[in-house]
């Protein structure tokens, strides 16, 4: 019996016999495999995560309970079993759902997530809020062990012991594997102190114990002590029980019936703040993904049943693979280079110069801010720090950024993967925003490579700098296939390389959008239009006696960015000529003052009138305006 094709609602799984739900996991297992296997997604998180979000929409009452997931990478099965099965074949794809949780999407996403560390502050916001307007509903918050790292997550742990407000937290724990005899323990103990009959008689006697004499006081203060150093010494969770949070767990993540019952006890007697400690296993019920969680975690397309990836058609090695070999270079003849990354060494290629150079090798978690400050103090004791962190993400350390690296101006080399459009992922990880945050930190150098040598020679040069602190900006997957095994040539700082020469306009290209540029001056010159190409490299500083001379020399100037056109290089490039006594017609191709959706990133570019022919189109309409004589065969 397909179980699967009657949930279209948690209403339908709750009417369910409780005997019927580890069918229904394991044919949701089956289905997302099936699914993800024909687009990519992160399959391994979700797979662990099945039994807990049953157990979870089958005990609480959702949409009106609030369940919040932190990051979204695991909520597959959540979406499946609120009403977008039939879709879920779209998902990450262009016009489809989006991968992660979005409140746009469904009124069973209770917040849009996509970075790790939120769920807990989120959901506190729920709860209290709930309580302000005395409301009645329950509030839970799923949080990976991975998560727990982030400094935004303790705070909320913090604030929620103290708040006393009545809300569950579930921490997700998917690293930890629980021996016989502890798990047997917990299990007892979790029992016990569940038992409704329990919990009475425990404030009953302890409420008699304190009326008593000081004997009786002394006796309850006794408890309390032997109480304390047990649990310090059986229970894993002190440190939260510590913190004002009932602890219970850890539990079997995969045991519907033990997470049943403690979830139906939490929303009918909890009345504080509660975290449930669940192991699960990543990649669950898929020996491939149980085998290798790393690979399954964020997948490509592949083969349901080698778990082989299908790979696309380039064999060269993408920006990621040659940051890594690059560091590995580099730090073969520069001792004091260190490498800095927050828990993606895999996603940023950072895998070689770990186990070249262990010792030089630094994973913080999931804590981008303070990778930023460790680097800065690293790099105050004469060390060559290279913090490797994703686009999107390097947003949460802005401040770090400021106040711990620029004000000292201090020397530390920030390598940011994922620099524009990436793509399925979406608007959380779209690095669309970073030159337009990294140019306002003073005294920075902001740097994006056109090639994969580029990307060499920039790292070669900013290990070189002395002068503070280097942001170097590179886009996801592959580029050109440019020579990556050339000797290392040095940069002159803020100085562009203009490729080749023309007398109608000059088109300024910075990173990665170079190859879609050249399109567009081929597309000109079948037009008969003869443009400047010039490769601007830096978006920060601006070498003012070069982009003089393009301004002087051109009357159209066109700047191109993967990277929002506000307060990007393009508008930096339009201030500087604002100064200027003759100042030309000005153009600026980026991306738009929104969150862009997801999906393939040709589809994403049609769309917004990035590929060459569309901004070919536009310029030619331009000059067509300044009464430049055209051939009209385009």
């Amino acid at each position: 019996m397909n179980i699967l094709e009657k949930i279209n609602s948690p209403a339908d799984l709750r009417i369910l016999a409780q005997d019927n739900l580890p069918v229904l996991a394991q044919q949701i297992r089956k289905f997302i495999i099936e699914k993800v296997s024909q687009t990519g997604g992160h399959l391994a998180p979700s797979l662990g995560a099945v039994e807990l979000t049953l157990a979870l929409h089958y005990c609480y009452n959702t949409p009106e309970d609030k369940i919040v997931w932190d990051v979204g990478h695991q909520a597959y099965t959540h979406k499946i079993i609120t009403g977008r099965r039939e879709r879920f074949s779209t998902i990450r794809q262009h016009g489809g759902l989006s991968g992660f949780p979005r409140i746009s999407e469904s009124e069973y996403d209770n917040f849009s997530v996509g970075h790790a560390s939120t769920s807990i502050s989120a959901a506190l916001g729920l709860a209290t809020g709930r309580d302000l307007l005395k409301q009645k509903s329950a509030v839970v918050a799923v949080i990976g062990d991975g998560s727990m790292s982030g400094g935004l997550a303790l705070e909320g742990l913090n604030n929620m012991g103290s708040s006393a407000t009545a809300m569950t937290v579930v921490l997700n724990d998917n690293e930890m594997s629980i021996s016989k005899n502890v798990g047997a323990l917990s299990k007892y103990l979790t029992r016990v102190i569940t038992d409704k009959r329990y919990n009475r008689l425990k404030n009953s006697v302890w409420d008699l114990l304190g009326d008593r004499s000081s004997v009786g006081k002394g006796l309850r203060e006794m408890i309390r002590t032997v109480d304390t150093t047990l649990k310090h010494i059986l229970i894993p969770g002190k440190l939260f029980e510590d913190m004002g949070l009932r602890y219970i767990g850890p539990i079997d993540g995969h045991d519907l019936g033990e997470m049943i019952k403690i979830f139906k006890f939490l929303k009918e007697e909890s009345t504080g703040p509660v975290l449930v400690h669940v192991v699960t296993k990543k990649g669950k019920g898929y020996p491939f993904a149980e085998a290798n969680a790393t690979k399954f975690h964020g997948v490509s397309k592949f083969s349901p049943e080698t778990g082989d990836l299908i790979k696309g058609g380039s064999n060269s090695l993408s920006y990621s693979g040659v940051f890594g070999k690059t560091m590995v270079e580099l730090g073969k003849t520069n001792k004091n280079l260190v490498a800095i990354t927050a828990a993606m060494p895999d996603g940023t290629g950072l895998n070689e110069f770990r186990d070249t150079f262990p010792e030089r090798f630094f994973d913080v978690g999931i804590a981008e801010g303070h990778a930023v400050t460790f680097a800065a103090g690293l790099a105050l004791k004469g060390l060559r720090p290279v913090v490797a962190i994703y686009s999107s993400f390097l947003q949460r350390a802005y401040d770090q950024i400021m106040q711990d690296v620029a004000l000292d101006n201090t020397n530390v080399i920030f390598c940011i993967d994922r620099a524009g459009l990436v793509g399925d992922d979406g608007p959380t990880h779209h690095g669309n925003f970073d030159i337009s945050y990294l140019c306002t930190v003073p005294g920075a150098v902001v740097m994006a490579p056109r090639d994969e040598k580029e990307l060499r020679d920039m790292m070669f040069t900013a290990v070189e700098y002395s002068g503070g602190p280097v942001f170097i900006r590179y886009p996801r997957g592959f580029g050109p296939g440019s020579t990556c095994d050339a000797d290392f040539e040095k940069i002159e700082i803020g100085v562009p390389q203009t490729i080749k020469n023309g007398s109608h306009i000059a088109l300024i290209s910075l990173g990665d959008m170079y190859g879609d540029v050249c399109g567009v001056r081929e597309l000109l010159a079948d037009q008969g239009i003869e443009a400047t190409l010039v490769d601007a490299r830096f978006a920060k500083p601006l070498n003012t006696a070069f982009y003089e001379q393009i301004f002087s020399n051109h009357s159209i100037v066109a700047a191109f960015e993967n990277n929002t056109v506000a307060g990007g290089f393009g508008s930096a490039v339009l201030s500087f000529s604002a100064q200027l006594d003759h100042r030309p017609k000005f153009l600026s191709f980026g991306l738009p003052d929104r969150f862009v959706s997801h999906g393939d990133n040709s589809k994403i570019k049609a769309e917004l009138g990035l590929t060459p022919q569309a901004m070919a189109e536009k310029i030619i309409t331009v000059l067509k305006a300044e009464s430049l004589e055209l051939k009209t065969n385009m």
